[in-house]
């Protein structure tokens, strides 16, 4: 791990402090670090987590991890508005208990740190809950990803070839071999969602993983994966996979991840499936070319090691987008995209408009 080239600088935080709380306590959890700047890289802002110095007495304070990918935001205001949308969303119905912190990592480069650094600025400061904002420079985790999912990208990324630069839509898959040990649990989203409960009670979904499962993520609520697997689906005419819930393996959609990192460190099957030849010989029985990073692998791994994946309810990713209604699967659509009870985050995938409240 590189060395720091620099102290952090301390910026603003926005932090309600418990009378309990002893003052440095407070202070060690609630600090803002503008990392990424003065010349430090991901690595040194992962050391800086690591460095957080803990209260003074009892237990400290526990760490709640959420993570966000944000680039290429200088050339496009839709993503900024939704960013904010979704920021604010969450922070509306956000509250946390008085020994927790949310820490919230910004995946970004360039012109889009600032522009992401700025809105989370504004925002925060009305946050009912203590946290830290911990920034992650793109080239230098895609440094680290690239010779992990080298392989794995010529069949997961659109076109023909394999590009280094796609390897951040692989983030998830390996995040438990880049952040920190000290990280135990951590949840992706995307950023066109819409909060309508509190994030916290997402967190509580960790508790409900069965034993071998090391990744929370909800189904995938059109046929896009009915159309993904059609040859193996024709040449095993009574197979579940592409098929629509309950019973179905309609593949997953991963707007909304829950990676249990030390659970996907110690399960050596999963450690196994990001092995080339273990992504070749499921792709080869699969006839699998996708174009979705990271959901593509998990869609596919799931097929074969559903044991490995806790399914979210619907409710917990309620995906809006209908394109395949219209684009050769009206007559099964609704079996995939029908999804009961009170929605808690509602995603606007495929630039769908998101309900108001």
């Amino acid at each position: 791990m590189a060395a720091l080239r620099g102290p952090a600088r301390r910026g603003w935080a926005r932090c309600p402090q418990p009378a309990a709380l002893a003052a440095a306590a407070a202070l060690a959890v609630c600090a803002f670090y503008y990392l990424g700047g003065g010349g430090e890289t991901f690595s040194s802002a992962t050391r800086r987590l690591r460095a957080t110095p803990p209260a003074p007495a009892g237990p400290g304070p526990r760490g709640l991890h959420l993570l966000w990918m944000f680039t290429k935001a200088e050339r496009n205001p839709a993503l900024r508005d939704k960013a904010q949308a979704a920021l604010r969303s969450l922070l509306r119905h956000g509250r946390l208990r008085a020994a927790e912190v949310l820490h919230l990592h910004l995946v970004t480069e360039g012109a889009s740190r600032d522009i992401g650094l700025g809105l989370l600025r504004d925002l925060l400061r009305g946050a009912a809950f203590r946290h830290q904002v911990i920034v992650h420079d793109v080239n230098e985790l895609t440094e680290k990803l690239f010779p992990i999912v080298e392989a794995m990208q010529k069949h997961f990324s659109a076109g023909s070839g394999t590009y280094y630069s796609d390897s951040i839509f692989f983030l998830s898959v390996a995040m438990h071999r880049i952040m920190p040990q000290e990280i135990t649990r951590i949840i992706q989203v995307d950023l066109d969602l819409k909060y309508k409960t509190n994030i916290r009670d997402l967190f509580d979904e960790f508790d409900n993983f069965p034993e071998e499962a090391v990744i929370g993520i909800a189904r995938e609520m059109q046929p896009v994966y009915r159309h993904t697997f059609w040859q193996y689906r024709r040449e095993n005419p009574q197979t579940k996979v592409g098929e629509p819930p309950p019973d179905g393996l309609p593949g997953f959609n991963s707007g909304v991840l829950l990676l249990n990192l030390e659970a996907m460190r110690q399960s050596k099957l999963y450690n196994q499936l990001l092995e080339p030849t273990m992504v070749q010989k499921l792709t080869e029985k699969y006839h699998f070319k996708g174009h979705l990073g990271d959901q593509d692998f998990f869609t596919m791994v799931g097929m074969e090691h559903p044991e490995l994946f806790h399914v979210l309810d619907c409710t917990w990713n309620r995906q809006l987008c209908t394109w395949w209604k219209d684009h050769g699967y009206s007559d099964v659509f609704d079996q995939y995209f029908q999804c009961e009870g009170e929605v808690r985050i509602y995603h606007g995938n495929c630039n769908t408009p998101i309900p108001e409240d």
